[in-house]
């Protein structure tokens, strides 16, 4: 079982910085990749990021490249997502996701999900 817990989240003006962080529980949480998904109201749940267990290798959704960069630091349990540039179209719930089978770009690949954070972005 992995529990996690998303903070962060906030309401910034565009072209401003916003750090998310997923603290995570239970004994396979630092052995897991984990992802970042984002849903706006009305719309699918969609790929922002992903982190292999190391953090050797992370993946982007194309509308985020060179703008977010998501990291982790398994001392503490926790994967942060770093979103700069910050757009009004970046609005949304942002969930972390962990354990997944299968691929990292799809959201029903991933067993466990956080509560969600709200990023709001004013123009």
């Amino acid at each position: 079982q992995v529990r996690l817990v998303e903070s962060g989240g906030g309401l910034v003006q565009a072209g401003d910085s916003l750090r998310l962080a997923c603290a995570g529980s239970g004994r396979t949480f630092s052995e897991s990749p984990v992802g970042w998904f984002r849903q706006a109201p009305g719309t699918e749940r969609r790929f922002v990021a992903a982190t292999t267990w190391t953090g050797s290798s992370t993946f982007y959704g194309d509308s985020v490249k060179g703008r977010f960069t998501i990291s982790r630091d398994n001392t503490k349990n926790t994967v942060y997502l770093q979103m700069n540039n910050l757009k009004p179209e970046d609005t949304a719930v942002y969930y972390c996701a962990a354990d997944p089978e299968g691929s990292f770009y799809e959201s029903g690949a991933w067993a466990y999900w956080g509560q969600g954070t709200q990023v709001t972005i004013s123009s």
